[in-house]
């Protein structure tokens, strides 16, 4: 099984693990675990709106996930966070989007992180304003 501590026991850690009896995809983890002092955070469904309210990107995904994931990485910095912390996403994508225009905008955000986090992702008949295409919610957790 391939774990990849981030710290010590002493402080908290977070372990990605990946058993080699399973698939290993690069682009998420099957498991988590986290022990000791951490500070988790849970960040509410970010859509696509701007800091006016405004809904950006109406009609396009990858604009949309672009937004979502600017506001995700407003909330880690508030909470002093970064990308890196996040463990869980969950991706709601309106049905009939393609889900390849919202990931290709979501590589961008993530990059090459070595420790991609848990990954779930659903289509979903609709979201909280008929214009909204593209949902995410997620959890981070910050070693102490």
């Amino acid at each position: 099984m391939t774990q990849h501590p981030e710290e010590s026991p002493i402080h908290g850690s977070v372990q990605h693990l990946n058993p080699e009896t399973m698939h290993k995809n690069p682009a998420f983890t099957q498991a988590i675990t986290v022990t000791g002092p951490t500070r988790t955070i849970y960040i509410g469904g970010q859509d696509a709106v701007d800091a006016d309210g405004n809904i950006v990107g109406k009609g396009d995904l990858a604009a949309q996930t672009r937004q979502v994931l600017k506001n995700l990485r407003l909330v880690l910095d508030a909470a002093g966070a970064r990308p890196e912390h996040i463990i869980k996403w969950n991706i709601y994508l309106v049905q009939g989007q393609s889900f390849q225009a919202g990931y290709e905008a979501f590589q961008e955000f993530w990059g090459r992180q070595p420790n991609p986090p848990i990954i779930t992702g659903m289509f979903v008949a609709g979201l909280a304003h008929p214009d909204f295409l593209v949902e995410i919610d997620a959890i981070a957790v910050v070693p102490a």
